[in-house]
């Protein structure tokens, strides 16, 4: 059976929950449309979570790798189209604040996503959940990582599905935080939607 590598996030910033840490746990372990799923949960913190991804990579040598992260006030499922070679944004858990630097300085400018993402973004809509494609992860973690595992299939010559989806709050986050939000049970299902799309 194939292997899945699926990661979310710790909480950040103003944000006491990630609805992303538990649908990596959830699902790890997990058989899912012929994927044995290992879920990982990254740090929010410059220094590390890329190198952390990269390690995941070397010890479970997934066919197949879907990172998760929050993406607060979004409505609906965005997979991310592609990552640039860009740190900035607001400060880490760790009270890091990048100014623009490249995360390799000899890495290309952007890798685009190898994850069918219209593919994903059909199938979402038929089920009726809210999607569709974005054309900017940011320049924070979210982006850091998914850069990092592209940086890491193309330095390596493996032509993998990989790539970044962000999910709207869960309705336990928007009690903390008035935005929209879903709840975690269709958070999961749309994941698991996306995964079948592989």
């Amino acid at each position: 059976m194939k292997k899945l590598l699926l990661t979310g996030f710790e909480p950040f910033l103003e944000f006491p929950i990630n609805p992303t840490t538990e649908i990596a746990d959830t699902l790890n372990g997990t058989e899912l449309h012929n994927y044995q799923i290992v879920g990982e949960v990254l740090s929010v913190d410059f220094q590390k979570s890329g190198a952390q991804l990269v390690e995941f990579l070397k010890k479970h040598n997934p066919d197949a790798v879907v990172s998760l992260g929050l993406a607060g006030g979004r409505n609906c499922i965005t997979p991310e189209r592609i990552a640039i070679n860009c740190n900035d944004g607001p400060v880490d858990n760790q009270g890091h604040q990048p100014n623009g630097e490249k995360i390799f300085p000899e890495g290309p400018d952007g890798y685009f996503s190898k994850l069918p993402i219209k593919q994903m973004v059909e199938k979402l809509k038929e089920a009726g959940f809210p999607a569709k494609i974005s054309n900017t992860a940011g320049a924070y973690l979210c982006n850091n990582v998914m850069y990092h595992g592209l940086h890491y299939m193309a330095e390596h010559k493996l032509d993998r599905p990989a790539g970044f989806i962000h999910i709207p709050a869960s309705h336990a986050l928007a009690l903390e935080k008035n935005m929209p939000s879903w709840s975690q049970e269709d958070l999961l299902e749309t994941v698991k939607l996306t995964i079948e799309c592989l």
